[in-house]
């Protein structure tokens, strides 16, 4: 009876070291600390750092922040998969920072457009600043060039209308930019 105990035991350590150096079929070499190093993402943090600094003391970490869907410059009621992470990753930085972000997708009044994200007029973004006791909206527009893609971010409180804080950036048009900038297929 012990010795088979110990032989479990022993195929069981086998199998544990053997399924733990197993990699996913579909593993591309891509770690965690790579995409993290990623030139999106660290810039993307980086503008929103930008408007927080230029907003200064006219914005509150109390108050809430809403980050609305980059739009298409072009199409200014059309976005992508790039325009929605940019608005993500800035959403997040601003989280990071202590700021209290509006979750927008869990909304149920939402001008939601197929495939778009959370694109919304302006009568709805003033009625969700006042349930949320908002203090601004970060709004912006994305637009494609011949080796990069241009971003124009916009932090501007809700009530007046007023641009507290703007930056203005670039992405180099790399393979995975590129395919962000793909608008998915409608069925």
């Amino acid at each position: 009876m012990k010795r088979r105990t110990l032989l479990g035991a022993g195929a069981g350590l086998i199998l544990t070291a053997c399924a733990g150096n197993r990699q996913p079929r579909h593993y591309s070499g891509v770690s965690y600390d790579s995409v993290a190093q990623s030139e999106l993402i660290a810039s993307n943090y980086k503008a929103a750092d930008a408007l927080l600094t230029q907003a200064g003391a006219q914005l509150a970490p109390p108050y809430p922040v809403i980050v609305a869907t980059l739009v298409n410059i072009n199409a200014l009621e059309a976005s992508s998969p790039l325009g929605r992470l940019i608005s993500e990753q800035v959403g997040a930085r601003l989280t990071q920072h202590g700021y209290r972000v509006v979750e927008l997708k869990i909304r149920q009044k939402l001008y939601m457009k197929r495939n778009e994200g959370e694109l919304m007029l302006t009568r709805e973004i003033k009625d969700i600043a006042r349930q949320q006791d908002a203090q601004a909206v970060v709004i912006g527009t994305y637009t494609e060039g011949a080796d990069r893609v241009f971003i124009n971010l916009k932090l501007t409180q809700i009530e007046t209308n007023i641009i507290l804080a703007a930056v203005d950036y670039a992405l180099p048009l790399d393979m995975n930019v590129r395919t962000l900038l793909r608008r998915p297929e409608t069925t």
